[in-house]
């Protein structure tokens, strides 16, 4: 196997890895007011993720610079022409990291009401975006000879990039209900399992549509079968979760997303961009790759440092894998504007 296609399957591998982990934390995110009925009960569901999202982020850092390093073009293409929805899902990332880390320091009730606002909104948007980006990238985009994008923000708002964004949301939504129904005990765990099976009900649906254009748009065999697994394994997660089998059920959403997300990158490839003005100027593995010399000194470097990083984030999550409840948060005071509890 050429080291351009090693790389091209590494960085779906870090794509992947970002989607599963990140995924249902901006689900956890989304659902803050909707299972939580009280401060303590939105302090259980930060708490779940509290642990492990700064970690699940790190997937999206090694993506971006393994793109950079690897496919030097494809990254300057899509960095520049996906500019500013690759702008709004930073900002809405750091102010998301923010939240989590300032929504403590007051006990005002309006200070942790507005730092919860941004929760929700840091990831609501990542969530929707990244979908759009991604249905784009597979379906392809307007680039001229120079490989540079010549179209605009609207471009990217297609009814198929839309579409995408919607899925993701709702595949999200459902990954971090059945988190949340994995990771709690008591009445937020029961509330997480009924929604997820709603919610899951409405992402096949979507999904199911979106993965069928795509297939029709740029698939091949192999992610004709990647989407068909994608929607059965759905299905079978969402009655996971209509039994109470949460483990099942998380197991199912992840798989899901997983697949899907793989099935993307095989209907793309060995095109990284494609162009939508003509096929002859899309960016490929080829042309839009770094040289032989730096992808064997990255491949030496990700051998040596992958099973680390990967051992190391299994072993956190192992470490936090027991359930949290109302039980385990200590009382802490709202307290009014006027300074009364």
């Amino acid at each position: 196997m050429e080291l351009t296609t090693v790389w091209f399957v590494l960085i779906a591998v870090l794509w992947v890895g970002y989607f599963v982990l990140e995924g249902f934390d901006f689900g956890v995110g989304m659902l803050l007011p909707v299972l939580a009925r009280n401060d303590t009960e939105r302090r259980v569901l930060i708490n779940t993720i509290g642990p492990v999202w700064d970690g699940n982020e790190v997937w999206l850092l090694v993506a971006g610079g393994a793109t950079f390093a690897a496919f030097p073009e494809w990254y300057a293409t899509l960095f520049s022409g996906f500019y500013l929805p690759l702008l709004l899902i930073l900002l809405a990332l750091i102010v998301r990291g923010v939240a989590f880390e300032y929504r403590h320091q007051r006990p005002q009730a309006t200070w942790k009401g507005w730092w919860d606002r941004a929760i929700i909104v840091g990831s609501v948007v990542p969530a929707v975006l990244w979908g759009v980006a991604f249905a784009n990238i597979t379906r392809g985009v307007p680039l001229d000879a120079d490989f540079e994008f010549t179209g605009s923000l609207l471009t990217l708002l297609n009814p198929f990039g839309l579409l995408g964004g919607v899925v993701t949301a709702l595949l999200f939504l459902t990954h971090g209900a059945m988190f949340v129904a994995l990771k709690t005990d008591g009445e937020i765990r029961h509330r997480a399992r009924a929604l997820a099976v709603r919610t899951g009900a409405c992402a096949a649906v979507a999904s199911v549509v979106f993965l069928v254009w795509a297939q029709v748009e740029t698939g091949g065999p192999a992610s004709a079968a990647l989407f068909a697994g994608a929607a059965v394994v759905l299905l079978l997660g969402i009655a996971a979760a209509a039994r109470g089998r949460e483990g099942w059920a998380f197991t199912g959403t992840f798989v899901t997303i997983a697949l899907a997300v793989t099935g993307l990158f095989v209907a793309l490839f060995p095109d990284v961009l494609p162009s939508s003005t003509d096929p002859a100027w899309s960016l490929t593995t080829t042309n839009a790759a770094a040289t032989p010399y730096t992808l064997e000194i990255m491949t030496w470097v990700a051998a040596c440092f992958t099973p680390i990083v990967i051992g190391y984030q299994a072993w956190s999550y192992w470490v936090f894998r027991k359930r949290i409840s109302v039980d385990h948060i200590p009382a802490v005071p709202l307290v009014a504007v006027d300074g009364h509890a």
